[in-house]
């Protein structure tokens, strides 16, 4: 059997970690055949319920659970980890804005940019889940000068899935029937799910529906709106799909793309070849050969309608970085 790896998993009494830290201790994330230590961090008012977490994983009796650690302590959470999973975050309180929840949760990610960068393994690999987490994984990265910057990614393999979801229901097709569907931009309300690059069947998404009027209205105001729906309609926030999203991240990272295909996550821009502005955590199409590297795809054909909306979340993600400006 292989080594194990180190995952830490922050926020790990919170709804989303109990989604995701039972399915990466039973091997679908990195394979029926690689052991896991797994390292839980949470806030030390936190730190009974996530004693019972670790009661239930024990339970679990999984086999390639090697280890589970359970602290405060981002040094001891963070240590020798191979992947990081920030989930654990402040959130939106009322009558709170989207500045509000970005400087609420910028001192959290400086410090833990600064566990993990002085503790993680050299081969580090990092997703930020917390939202508002295209800033939030900016600072973090800033505050860990020693790793490089391409190990750094932005979850919005969610608005990916949902996407998907809702062209495969409205195509009348399997969602495996639907691929390359990209997400432009933020993890927020100006988020892009690039549908003129899409394919059903291998076939334009725009052709197999023909109702462009769909896609333009409908389409993108309930993929961007759908956290919200889903608050007013459950109570809560997105939990078993935001984990079922980071864990598809995760996958797609250490599994090879398929041919023609790709993936969405949001990662650094540094001369990316959509004219993007540079220094911010920006969401692309990607591809990966299987290590956790992963590239943008070029040479897709942008219009002039979606490099509208390919600014606009570009613009919105230029603000929130002048706002956290003095954390980075």
């Amino acid at each position: 059997m292989k080594d194990p790896i180190r995952v830490a998993v922050t926020g790990g009494a919170g709804q989303i970690a109990y989604s995701l830290l039972f399915r990466i201790g039973n091997g679908e994330v990195f394979g029926p055949d690689q052991p896991v230590i797994l390292q839980i961090l949470e806030i030390p008012e936190a730190l009974g319920a996530l004693q019972g977490v670790v009661m239930e994983l024990d339970d679990s009796a999984q086999p390639l659970v090697q280890g589970i650690v359970a602290t405060d302590d981002p040094n001891v959470a963070f240590k020798d980890a191979n992947w990081v999973v920030l989930v654990g975050g402040k959130p939106r309180g009322p009558g709170m804005v989207r500045a509000d929840l970005i400087r609420a949760n910028g001192p959290i990610f400086v410090g833990q940019g600064k566990a993990i960068n002085d503790n993680a393994a050299d081969d580090v690999r990092i997703l930020v889940v917390a939202n508002p987490c295209n800033s939030n994984a900016l600072v973090a990265m800033h505050n860990a000068p020693d790793i490089p910057k391409d190990r750094w990614f932005a979850m919005t393999r969610l608005d990916e899935n949902r996407a998907r979801a809702q062209i495969a229901a409205k195509a009348g097709v399997k969602t495996t029937d639907v691929t390359n569907v990209g997400i432009w931009g933020n993890h927020s309300a100006s988020q892009f799910p690039n549908f003129e690059q899409v394919l059903v069947e291998g076939k334009p998404a725009t052709e197999v529906i023909d109702d462009r009027d769909w896609f333009e209205n409908d389409f993108l105001t309930t993929n961007q709106g759908r956290g919200k729906a889903i608050i007013e309609a459950r109570g809560k926030s997105s939990a078993a799909s935001a984990a079922n999203a980071a864990l598809d991240t995760i996958r797609s990272l250490v599994n090879p793309t398929p041919e023609g295909d790709w993936f969405s996550a949001a990662v650094i821009s540094d001369g990316n070849p959509y004219g993007v502005e540079e220094g911010i955590i920006y969401g692309f199409p990607l591809r990966s050969t299987g290590n956790g590297d992963w590239e943008i795809v070029e040479g897709l054909d942008i219009s002039d309608y979606a490099q509208g909306k390919i600014t606009a979340t570009q613009d919105e993600l230029v603000g929130e970085r002048e706002a956290i400006a003095d954390l980075i």
